[in-house]
């Protein structure tokens, strides 16, 4: 058996839905363990273009099972409303190729809202919150005051369960926030509506992976956001709160036995950012929008112009370490095609003092960026699918960052497409 990590190595939205997209044709099961739906994988295929925010990024090939981990924050209304998305556009889902852990915790309409209320009273100092709610859920996962997808099979002890959280909940929401209180109807007619609809797709997950795993089934465990966002390594305060790390893969899924044998960490030819918080080597102005427009950088489930800049080797090669990365997927390479020269930063400046060593989130605000460039290929390589037929400054581009980085890199993206992509 091989079981593979598909992890994020910078700030998200690296490509990691395009790559799981591709690496599944080796895989027989698919599983998302942790994250919600306040991000989403950009997935282009020969069914059309699709911008998934809880399901998996395996879902569009046949035979693979993909799975919703006991990690993920389980948003019952904005999977059902996705869920119609694809099918809509000729993707089959079943309880036979779509399930979802019974252990998952629901994201309920109340977590949105406090997330909101939240990023207001912060004003000038928010965190830059999708406001998909999952801080809250997190933050109620680990109070253990979260209902299951299980629950939904036990409808007399589901609605005693919420109605003790409902009455905890209105206490925030209305001396906290001044908010209107939620009603036990609101709730209720809540879970009739999604809860139901996904009611079919919960099953013992865990118990699955363990027969799919004793019979050498080839599982990959497919990540959200990326390292410097990880609740315990990320860039605090300005993190996810779920831990996107590939060492968490085996827990949030339902297979805390897992083997991982391959962690492949995507990164970007350059850095993108959404949301707030320490950007070292941002861009500003003429230059930020040139390459914003040239790599579409919008966020995926927001829509924000992400903060751009060049490739951060100080930021990527933590990464890479936090990832226990062993393969590297190089994504976007072809948005580089019209630069004449492609800068990188290469060290950090602190008071004074040149460092490449990542350092505390605190000491991150007076960290200035050092450049360095190397020469531009300046030509279409969107059509290239052999290594050894890149030009030889775009070759000599992706080896200095796989010297600079300390691990292969063993694919180059050059395309949106599935097969808009170099195998080394």
């Amino acid at each position: 058996m091989s079981n593979c990590a598909i992890v994020g190595i910078n700030w998200g939205d690296e490509g990691k839905g395009r790559m799981v997209d591709l690496l599944t044709r080796d895989y027989d099961v698919v599983v998302r363990y942790q994250g919600g739906g306040n991000a989403g994988h950009t997935v282009i295929n020969e069914y059309g273009k699709f911008a998934l925010h809880l399901l998996p990024s395996g879902i569009f090939r046949d035979g693979v099972v993909n799975i919703l981990g006991n990690g993920v924050a389980l948003d019952c209304e904005n999977l059902w409303q996705e869920m119609q998305s694809v099918t809509e556009q000729g993707v089959a889902l079943t309880p036979n190729n779509l399930k979802i852990s019974d252990r998952a915790s629901l994201l309920l309409p109340w977590h949105r809202d406090l997330d909101a209320l939240e990023e207001a009273r912060l004003q000038d100092k928010k965190y830059g919150s999708t406001k998909q709610g999952i801080a809250p859920f997190y933050s109620d996962k680990y109070q253990k005051k979260t209902i299951l997808a299980g629950e939904l099979f036990y409808p007399d002890h589901l609605r005693a369960h919420l109605r003790d959280l409902l009455e905890w909940k209105n206490l925030t929401l209305e001396r906290v926030y001044g908010a209107q209180p939620y009603t036990m109807d609101q709730l209720t007619d809540w879970i009739a509506d999604y809860g139901e609809k996904i009611k079919p797709y919960v099953c013992d997950t865990g118990a699955w992976l363990d027969d799919a795993a004793a019979q050498g089934k080839r599982i990959l465990f497919e990540a959200q956001l990326g390292a410097l966002r990880d609740l315990d390594y990320g860039i605090h305060p300005f993190t996810t709160s779920s831990n996107t790390t590939a060492a968490y893969a085996p827990v949030g899924s339902g297979l805390p036995g897992a083997k991982i044998d391959e962690v492949v960490g995507v990164v970007k030819a350059y850095s993108t950012c959404v949301g707030e918080g320490p950007f070292v080597c941002e861009w500003f102005g003429e230059r930020a929008e040139a390459l914003r427009k040239a790599g579409a950088e919008y966020g995926a489930k927001t829509g924000r112009p992400r903060r751009v800049g060049p490739i951060d080797l100080v930021a990527t090669r933590y990464g890479v370490r936090m990832q226990a990365a062993t393969n590297l997927a190089l994504t976007k390479l072809d948005v580089l095609d019209d630069m004449d020269e492609i800068p990188v930063c290469t060290h950090y400046e602190i008071d004074g003092v040149r460092t490449d060593k990542f350092p505390f989130p605190a000491a991150l605000a007076s960290a200035k960026p050092v450049f360095e460039s190397l020469q531009g290929w300046k030509c279409d390589i969107s059509s290239v699918r052999r290594w050894e037929d890149l030009p030889p400054q775009a070759r000599a581009y992706v080896e200095y960052l796989e010297r600079n980085l300390g691990c292969r890199i063993g694919y180059v993206s050059v395309g949106p497409e599935r097969d808009s992509i170099i195998v080394r």
